[in-house]
C-alpha cells in the first residue's frame, strides 16, 4: 500500500471506519437511526473551536462565539487583525458561560504564518480542533470595475479569500489530529462569503469576485478532504447589521429611511449578526453531520431572485 493511501485510510472518519449500529426496535418497527448525538442539548460541547474576524462588537464573530459558549464548547480562540475589543469579548463571555475558555489572539486571517501559528497553539493547549469559522473580511470600495485598482482588488482577494484558502489548509490540518478525547479525525470549517458571491449586483467587483472565491474554496476542499469527516461550507449573509455596514446604517437612521434597508428581500428587513452566527452554530455543530460543501444563504430571501435597481449596478 502506498504512502497515500495509507494516509487516507488513517484519516476515515468515524462514520467509514465504524459500521453504524442498528438502533433497535420500537414494538414491530426499527427504532430511527441517527448520526449526531441528541439535538436538545449543547451542539458543541466539548468542541474546540477557532473564530477569525472575532473583534468588531456589531459582528458576526463577536455573536458566533457567543453561541459556541452557549452551547458547550470547551475552548474558543477569538483572533482578529485588530484587537482592541477581543479582552472585553472575553471578559462578557466569561461572565455569561464561566466554564470555557476564551483565548484571544491577534492574527492576520490572509498571512499563513499567523494562522498556522494558531492552529498550533491550539493543538498545543488542548490536542484537538474541531469548527474553523474563517469569518474575516473586508471591503475597500464601492467603486465601478474600471475606476478600481488592482492593488485593492488584491487586497481584498487576500483578506477575504486567501484566509479561507489557509483555514481550510492549516484547519483540516489539526482536524485530523486524533487523541485519546477525539479518536477519530473529523470537524467543521466555514467561510464567510456573501450574498454577493451568489448574485451579481450586490458588491463591489473585487468583493464579490472574493466571496465567489469562498463558496469555490469550500466547495473544491470539501471533496479534497473526502473520507475525513472534515466538512466544509460557506455562509451568505445578506444585508446584515455589522461593523462593515454600521456606516450605512448610523446614515439612514439619521435620515429616519431605516426601514428601507433590506426592503429588496421578501422579508424586508436586514438582518443582525445573531442570525447569522445561528448558522455558523449548526454548521459547526453534528446536527449538520450531512451538510457540506454547500453555500448557505442568510439573506432574507434576496438571492431567491433577482432585482434589479435602477443605478445601483454594482
Amino acid at each position: 500500500m502506498s504512502a497515500a493511501a495509507k494516509a487516507r485510510v488513517q484519516a476515515l472518519s468515524e462514520q467509514l471506519a465504524k459500521p453504524r449500529e442498528h438502533p433497535g426496535y420500537f414494538e414491530d418497527i426499527p427504532k430511527i437511526p441517527t448520526i449526531a448525538g441528541a439535538s436538545n442539548g449543547p451542539r458543541v460541547k466539548d468542541k474546540v473551536i477557532i473564530i477569525t474576524g472575532a473583534n468588531s462588537p456589531l459582528g458576526i464573530g463577536r455573536a458566533s462565539a457567543h453561541l459556541f459558549a452557549a452551547n458547550g464548547a470547551k475552548a474558543i480562540f477569538i483572533c482578529d487583525y485588530s484587537t482592541s475589543n477581543l479582552e472585553t469579548h472575553k471578559r462578557e463571555i466569561n461572565s455569561l458561560y464561566p466554564g470555557v475558555e476564551i483565548q484571544c489572539r491577534q492574527m492576520d486571517a490572509g498571512e499563513e504564518v499567523d494562522v498556522k501559528r494558531v492552529v498550533d497553539e491550539c493543538l498545543s493547549l488542548y490536542g484537538r480542533l474541531d469548527v474553523f469559522f474563517a469569518n474575516a473580511g473586508i471591503s475597500v470600495t464601492m467603486k465601478r470595475v474600471i475606476d478600481s485598482n488592482a492593488d485593492d482588488f488584491m487586497k481584498v482577494m487576500k483578506t477575504n479569500a486567501l484566509s479561507v484558502f489557509l483555514a481550510v489548509k492549516h484547519g483540516a490540518r489539526g482536524m485530523l489530529q486524533t487523541s485519546d478525547s477525539k479518536p477519530y479525525p473529523g470537524g467543521s470549517i466555514v467561510g464567510t462569503a456573501s450574498s454577493a458571491g451568489l448574485r451579481s449586483n450586490a458588491g463591489a467587483t473585487d468583493y464579490s469576485a472574493s466571496k465567489a472565491a469562498v463558496v469555490s474554496i469550500m466547495q473544491t476542499s470539501c471533496y479534497q478532504l473526502a473520507g475525513t469527516g472534515i466538512r466544509c461550507n460557506a455562509i451568505c449573509p445578506g444585508i446584515i447589521e455589522t461593523g462593515m455596514t454600521s456606516k450605512m446604517y448610523e446614515a439612514a437612521r439619521a435620515r429616519g429611511t431605516e426601514r428601507k434597508i433590506g426592503q429588496l428581500n421578501p422579508l424586508m428587513r436586514g438582518g443582525v449578526a445573531d442570525e447569522v452566527a445561528r448558522v455558523a452554530l449548526f454548521l459547526g455543530s453534528d446536527e449538520a453531520s450531512y451538510v457540506n460543501g454547500q453555500a448557505w444563504a442568510v439573506c432574507g430571501g434576496l438571492t431567491a431572485g433577482h432585482p434589479y435597481v435602477v443605478g445601483k449596478m454594482a
